[in-house]
This record gives C-alpha cells, structure tokens and sequence, in this order.
C-alpha cells in the first residue's frame, strides 16, 4: 500500500512536532500541580477552622450549658439510632 505524500515520514518534523506538545503538556502539568496546592492550602484552612468550631462547641463558655444539658448532666447520645 503507498504512503500518502502528506503521510510521509519527516524525523525533524516529527521531532519538533512531539517537542512541540511535550513543552504544552509540561506547561498544564505545571499548571494542575499549582491548581493541586491552592486546593490542598484550602483544604488545610478549612480543616483548621472546622477544628476550631469543633472545640468552641466541645468547651461552652463560663457559666453556659452545652445543648442538652440538664442540671449539669448532659443528655447520653452514645445510643441514638442515627449514628454509628
């Protein structure tokens, strides 16, 4: 079967096409790693101010009562069906 002359093998045109799109896909991955680390620093913030809600909730503030919490007994949630 003949090559088509647009078909033609061409080693340096080859080359500089696949260098080309090499350079291209460095450039997104450089970009997908920079996109990766804002989303990992989001992250870490996020987690962080969940920590912090989580221990403002855990200590009630002088004097206060916790949600449920009668006569200084808090209520057991240990055997509520909705969780594990």
């Amino acid at each position: 079967m003949p090559r088509s002359t647009d078909r033609q093998a061409d080693p340096a045109a080859a080359t500089a096409s696949l260098a080309a799109e090499a350079a291209l896909l460095e450039g997104r991955l450089r970009l997908l790693r920079e996109a990766i680390d804002t989303v990992d620093a989001r992250i870490d913030v996020v987690s962080e101010a969940l920590r912090q809600l989580q221990h403002a909730v855990a200590l009630p503030a002088e004097g206060r009562k916790h949600p449920g919490e009668t006569d200084g007994a808090r209520l057991d949630h240990s055997t509520r069906p909705d969780r594990p």
